[in-house]
């Protein structure tokens, strides 16, 4: 049995938020190892070498991953910490991102190509130890940077991106980066208000688009 008021206040915990992303909570702790994969065959590499690692690693899996299908090598495969992948190449923009948003990005990155802007995605993987010189070495060569995530955009990790791209390649910069990330506020539950506070394909390519023009 429970009052009114409680009742209520189940209802509206449900209704207004699902969830919100925790990899920024430990990122801010020194010492430890995060790792965000994007596709089964990263997921599988990067958790054997989680799971050989001796210090401390946060494996964090998108749910909204769980049904992608993609080929994983049955052998023995292991993939590097600390390393980020060049998910699609390019010359035009780079777009950093990392977890579910990789999949988005690389969608809005085809579009984006049908108008003639080809763009370099870069998937983070490991999001502490960050790999910098890989993201450094793709702003270097593009000369533009956006950084894509589920995330709110205050204190997230997109924020220790760019300041890290503006210690190592700031002078290759031909215009500001640009963040492209999720509201600052909780997720909420109904699917249509969600939709609202994460960045989805359309707003990522309007961004970039700005960008290619500054």
């Amino acid at each position: 049995m429970c009052s009114l008021l409680e009742y209520m206040c189940r209802i509206n915990t449900v209704v207004v938020m699902k969830t919100t992303c925790i990899n920024r909570v430990f990122v801010h702790v020194p010492g430890l190892q995060v790792v965000m994969p994007s596709t089964p065959y990263d997921a599988k590499g990067l958790l054997k070498s989680a799971i050989r690692e001796d210090n401390v690693v946060i494996f964090i899996e998108h749910n909204l991953l769980y049904n992608t299908k993609r080929q994983v090598p049955q052998e023995e495969y292991l993939l590097p910490l600390g390393i980020a992948d060049v998910k699609r190449q390019g010359d035009d923009v780079t777009i950093i991102t990392y977890s579910r948003m990789v999949l988005t990005v690389l969608e809005a990155a085809d579009e984006l190509a049908k108008e003639g802007i080809n763009a370099e995605v870069i998937d983070v993987r490991t999001l502490s130890p960050l790999d910098i010189d890989t993201i450094a070495d793709s702003v270097k060569k593009t000369g533009r940077a956006v950084i894509c995530e589920a995330d709110c955009k205050t204190g997230g990790v997109g924020a220790e991106i760019l300041s890290q791209i503006c210690e190592h390649a700031f002078d290759y910069l031909d215009g500001p980066v640009v963040r492209v990330a999720g509201k600052d506020t909780p997720i909420p539950y109904s699917p249509v208000l969600e939709q609202l506070a994460v960045p989805d394909k359309d707003e990522i390519i309007k961004e970039v688009r700005n960008s290619c023009r500054s």
